[in-house]
């Protein structure tokens, strides 16, 4: 019995493998082959029309110390985060809260505000940006309808031109926001009605109990939208044209590695730069992570 056992064990183990095989090439052969490879293309000389040819860590040297649209790049992408990641969790969260106090016409709010984050990042929806805040965009023509009549172009201006592609992704809030919405469908009813025994007003009740449970859904959302944050591409590529204009204030670090690779052609920098790109991103992520120890609460803690 014992033997027979064993033997269906590993019948079912090889055809839980045979299954996986699809999954396992696609991770060796489209990810870990690439990845590999740019690692190695890293430390070479290549411009795609000749041979690589070692160079060593003078591709890192002059990422660091004689290139300054590396860190001008740099710059724009941390900057894009660290303001459009908290805006996008606040204003899903309140938009969740709001939702969950029993609108009428939920599904539809619901398809709604989801929608934008099936189409955001679309190049329909940049050249879309790109009009609505351009000189004669619909932006200044809302302008104009309360009285302040401009012809400011908001995204061919440096200082507002980062700003507005902010927005567009705060505007893609409608992912988070359906995961805070599930999220608050699992507050337990009994805290809330123990706390309001207890004389906790609404703002505390939120503080004391529905955040502290939320804690691991905020995290998540900030992590996913990080992610996202650091992938930013399309959107800056269709707004400036390509450019990262005007003066570079919309050169992500993405838009810069394509252009180094793509309109350059030295792809041996460009895999420097993204491999600078994910050293950056794990940190941050591991900053996260450390942060998450003292602020997200696990019900089994």
């Amino acid at each position: 019995m014992p033997g027979r056992r064993r033997s269906g064990r590993r019948r079912d183990d090889v055809a839980g493998y045979l299954f996986l095989t699809p999954w396992l090439l696609g991770i060796v052969l489209i990810v870990g082959g690439p990845v590999l490879a740019s690692l190695y293309l890293s430390f070479t000389d290549y411009s795609i029309l000749g041979v690589p040819r070692l160079s060593g860590l003078d591709n890192y040297v002059r990422m660091l110390t004689d290139d300054p649209r590396f860190w001008t790049s740099l710059g724009v992408t941390l900057t894009y985060l660290f303001v459009s990641v908290p805006l996008v969790v606040v204003f899903a969260l309140l938009l969740a809260l709001v939702l969950d106090r029993g609108v009428r016409g939920l599904p539809l709010y619901r398809a709604v505000f989801y929608l934008p984050s099936l189409i955001g990042g679309s190049v329909a929806i940049a050249i879309l940006w790109r009009s609505v805040f351009g000189g004669d965009g619909l932006f200044n023509a809302g302008l104009g309808l309360v009285g302040i009549d401009t012809d400011f172009s908001w995204i061919g201006t440096p200082d507002s031109a980062l700003g507005t592609l902010i927005v567009l992704n705060v505007w893609q809030f409608g992912a988070p926001m359906l995961i805070f919405l599930a999220g608050l469908r699992q507050v337990p009813p009994e805290l809330q009605e123990a706390a309001r025994i207890d004389g906790a007003g609404a703002v505390r009740r939120f503080l004391s109990v529905t955040l502290p449970i939320l804690s691991p859904i905020i995290f998540f959302n900030v992590l996913m939208s990080t992610v996202n944050a650091f992938q930013a591409f399309n959107t800056a590529y269709i707004v400036s044209n390509g450019t990262g204009g005007p003066a570079n204030s919309t050169l992500f670090f993405t838009l810069y590695l394509y252009q180094r690779g793509f309109t350059n052609f030295e792809m041996g920098y460009a895999s420097a730069l993204g491999w600078a790109l994910l050293l950056v991103a794990a940190g941050v992520t591991a900053l996260l992570f450390l942060a998450s120890r003292r602020f997200v609460f696990y019900g089994d803690r």
